[in-house]
């Protein structure tokens, strides 16, 4: 029997909101921290401890990348899992450079070995020429990482890449999908579990995993509630759109039985 595709949802901040989405059947819930100097927020460490009180499990965002800020807010919160999600093509003309983030990962590992983690690969939209390896650093990274998220990188004619994205400096929550055949190569590359992300919604979830048959996916801005103008409406789930998903991807580990993924 194939082993259950892992259904991630990001972002969650209140324990209320995490419980209901571990009774509906998120493996993986996730939440951010936004700030170094801010980061301290009971809710969010009472959000990760109801998750691990209902059988879930807890990954957490740092939107910084200083190692002792990094380790007191693990040691604060202590999730299940620390994702890093960097804007990286670009690093190396903006911030820390890629050997600087290994290194950054191996320390946080040796500090908390019990606590895996995750890092964020950008892609880019289908239908525009890559002009990084993204599998070169998918190499770089393998070593000190316990799973990959594809996620979408935005790119325009003009200025910093870093400032196209909605999160100045880091990839995700565009709500555009990655192009799913460099995802796919990732995964057939990857020893380490390769989890779908990058626009994924209850209506394109069941044709990403056919066409990149990963361990996981993962859902943010497609599984957000929306405004009465239609915006989505950042850390609010729409608890419908969540149960749509999670019918699809059941609906394709059925049909598609064992060997869906690696």
């Amino acid at each position: 029997m194939s082993t259950p595709i892992l259904i991630q949802i990001y972002e969650v901040q209140t324990p209320a909101e995490a419980e209901r989405l571990i009774a509906l059947g998120v493996d993986h819930i996730g939440s951010v921290v936004v700030s170094k100097e801010s980061w301290k927020i009971p809710e969010i460490r009472d959000t990760v401890n109801r998750i691990h009180g209902v059988g879930g499990r807890s990954s957490l965002i740092p939107l910084f990348s200083d190692l002792d800020a990094i380790c007191r807010i693990l040691d604060y919160y202590r999730p299940d899992v620390v994702h890093f999600c960097e804007l990286l093509p670009w690093q190396k003309e903006h911030g820390e450079t890629w050997d600087e983030l290994v290194f950054l990962q191996k320390n946080v590992k040796k500090r908390f070995p019990e606590i895996e983690i995750m890092r964020s690969i950008p892609i880019r939209q289908p239908g525009i020429a890559d002009n990084f390896a993204t599998l070169d650093l998918a190499r770089m990274f393998e070593p000190v990482s316990d799973y990959f998220l594809t996620d979408t990188l935005i790119t325009k004619g003009s200025g910093s890449f870093s400032d196209h994205q909605p999160v100045k400096g880091f990839v995700g929550i565009t709500g555009k999908i990655c192009d799913w055949d460099v995802a796919a190569d990732l995964v057939r590359q990857c020893r380490i579990p390769v989890i779908l992300a990058g626009g994924i919604t209850p209506d394109n979830v069941f044709d990403g995993i056919v066409h990149v048959r990963p361990a996981g996916v993962d859902s943010c801005t497609g599984t957000n509630a929306v405004d009465p103008q239609g915006r989505s409406i950042r850390f609010k789930k729409d608890f419908a759109k969540i149960k749509r998903l999670i019918d699809a991807v059941h609906r394709a580990e059925k049909y598609f039985g064992p060997g869906l993924h690696k």
